[in-house]
């Protein structure tokens, strides 16, 4: 008996899935689901659904996906209820921001039945109530949002929509997951204020980066001009102490030739006809200083035994002669003259040449 019932079952349901899936149209969606399937005691409910089964026109049970077992004509499946994530295509609608500008938005929302009896019992077509739901929650958040922050905050915008649909929804066993808007439409004055918007704030962001380009060229070259005037000036100061250090080097060097040189001469004077080489030097020197006369200037002053080089020497040697006696001796001679006494000096006359 109960092979054929289990027989008469399974043809019953093949049967009822034959019949195809109802259409059901409402003003918001429209979607696919099954049929109401008929009791023939032995059911097997497919995985992600729900049955709703009413005994003598109250509620009874919910049926398990599986093997099910019902009472002909007692038991009837009332709701079949889709726990899968549901995807609702939200119509296009105006709504009005917060500056007073009008928009034509749509959406698209994610949702599941997470109660099978309050989506069967709590509402009519929970499906639809929670797309009115949605479009409403949509304008009420848009009118709080200027048009910038609608394009800016559209992720916190959606948020706000999920939060107030479930709020809404929790009595009617429907969780929604989350909401998208997909394309907002503005009008075309405002589209092109804000294409003539974004091109002004591109100019004004260009002319803020050239003005900064030539301050940052201004401050590299006045940079570059200071530290080349410092490198020049440290270089200049180098060149000088080391012209200063040259020249005094130079200096102690003449003056250590010189000493040597007179150290020489003092030694060659002191040996045998050391007067005579002397004179020699002198003569040569004096010969030499007159071949040089009138070629810097053509004013010149000369002695009048010019000629006599025997003389020049002789007094040149008697200069000597006197440098090199000793001072004291020198001061006792002046002493002993007396301070009446004036001593004759040679004169000498000049005569300009021209």
């Amino acid at each position: 008996m109960l092979r054929t019932l289990c027989r008469a079952g399974g043809v019953l349901l093949q049967q009822s899935q034959r019949t195809g899936p109802r259409l059901w149209a409402t003003a918001a969606q429209q979607r696919w689901a099954s049929s109401l399937p008929m009791n023939t005691v032995v059911l097997f409910v497919p995985q992600q659904e729900a049955w709703v089964v009413e005994r003598m026109g109250r509620f009874h049970r919910i049926l398990e996906p599986g093997l099910n077992f019902l009472i002909p004509i007692l038991d009837r499946i009332r709701y079949v209820q889709s726990l899968k994530e549901i995807v609702i295509d939200v119509p296009e609608q105006s709504a009005v921001s917060l500056d007073n500008v009008t928009l034509q938005i749509d959406g698209v929302l994610y949702l599941r039945i997470l109660d099978p009896f309050k989506a069967s019992y709590g509402v009519e077509d929970p499906e639809y109530a929670v797309t009115q739901l949605a479009q409403t929650t949509m304008r009420s958040e848009l009118g709080k949002l200027t048009l910038d922050k609608v394009f800016r905050e559209r992720e916190s915008l959606n948020s706000n929509i999920v939060h107030s649909i479930n709020q809404a929804s929790d009595e009617w066993g429907i969780r929604c997951l989350r909401y998208e808007i997909k394309d907002i439409n503005v009008p075309p004055r405002v589209k092109e204020s804000m294409q003539m918007q974004v091109e002004a704030e591109r100019k004004k962001r260009a002319t803020v980066l050239e003005s900064e380009g030539t301050r940052e060229a201004a401050i590299n070259i006045a940079e570059g001009r200071k530290q080349a005037q410092i490198l020049a000036s440290e270089g200049e100061k180098a060149e000088r102490i080391n012209k200063a250090l040259g020249e005094a080097q130079a200096v102690v060097a003449k003056a250590d030739a010189k000493s040597k040189a007179i150290r020489v001469l003092s030694e060659a004077l002191s040996q045998q006809n050391g007067n005579a080489a002397a004179s020699l030097s002198v003569a040569e020197q004096y010969v030499s200083a007159f071949s040089q006369l009138a070629k810097e200037s053509n004013t010149i002053l000369l002695p009048n035994n010019t000629g006599d080089v025997s003389g020049m020497v002789a007094q040149a040697m008697s200069i000597y002669s006197t440098l090199a006696t000793p001072r004291p001796a020198t001061a006792r001679v002046t002493a002993e003259e007396g301070p009446g006494e004036e001593t004759e000096e040679p004169t000498n006359q000049a005569s300009p040449s021209h």
